[in-house]
């Protein structure tokens, strides 16, 4: 079977990491994978200062996404051109440039424009509460799910390309159980912080994807983000067979069309006969 056109649209350069074995798995399938990325990730960690600087960490950013699609085999990854908005409360929310900030028909547009230009079948972005609440999650959620049914409509911004419908959109997450298991475990001796809520439940998880066979492949991919990966951390860590559990699979939830009692999502199967 011939792989899919898949738009997988997200924040900052290292987002893709959360359904990278897709990715990987539909390039191989003889399908197009692209990530197209809202913003460089300008007030992201510094995990090396030797890396970048806080003027430089965007241009990094940029050139670790890029690396990071090398090692994957999938397409250049593409940017929007808006800034990171920072975590929630921060100062960043309030720069003018910040995703948060912008113009909401121009980034629908932009998106209208790269659907119908890449004529995608399917389409993956964030679940709606962008996995931990980042607001840069959060918005191009929303930004995305607008997009994919704007792109079918004529009506809708007639100057960015013909229409297109994808056929599906799916929300990436992490299944939330598993990973407070996972949080669990890399807790220290005595830590009582309450731990973050991150994920799905798994009951609204509609779709996982086994990604056994790419799953050192992702790694090396994740760890091109060097910025933002500790190499001698437990998520850079990910052949272990500890954590080989977690990373098995990536979890989605299909938005479109929602799926029927009974039904059984197989993610690469060839919608609508397309």
């Amino acid at each position: 079977m011939s792989g899919l056109v898949i738009l997988a649209v997200f924040a900052h350069p290292d987002d893709e990491t959360v359904c990278s074995g897709t990715l990987v798995l539909n390039a191989r399938r003889g399908g197009r994978s692209v990530v197209l990325c809202a913003t460089r990730g300008e007030v992201g960690e510094i995990r090396d200062p030797t890396l970048a600087t806080p003027e430089t960490l965007g241009q990094v950013r940029e050139r670790e996404l890029q690396e990071a699609c090398a090692i994957l085999g999938i397409d250049p990854p593409r940017f929007l051109d808006y800034r990171d908005s920072g975590m929630a409360g921060t100062p960043e929310n309030a720069h003018p440039a910040a995703l948060v900030n912008a113009d909401r028909a121009h980034v629908l547009r932009q998106l209208v424009a790269a659907i119908r230009e890449l004529r995608p079948e399917v389409v993956i972005t964030f679940e709606p509460g962008g996995l931990y609440g980042h607001p840069d999650h959060i918005a191009i959620s929303q930004f995305t799910t607008e997009a994919f049914t704007r792109a079918g409509q004529a009506d809708q911004f007639p100057d960015a390309g013909a229409p297109w419908q994808p056929a599906r959109l799916y929300y990436c997450t992490f299944e939330q159980e598993r990973f407070r298991q996972f949080q669990q475990r890399l807790r220290q001796p005595g830590e009582e912080a309450p731990l973050p809520t991150i994920g799905t439940p798994a009951a609204a998880i509609t779709t996982r994807v086994p990604i056994d066979e790419v799953l050192a492949l992702k790694r090396q991919a994740m760890l091109a983000h060097r910025t933002q990966v500790d190499p001698e951390g437990a998520m850079a860590r990910a052949q272990s067979e500890e954590l080989r559990e977690l990373f098995r699979f990536e979890m989605f939830i299909r938005v479109v069309p929602p799926l029927q009692p009974g039904e059984q999502d197989e993610f690469f199967s060839d919608p609508d006969g397309r």
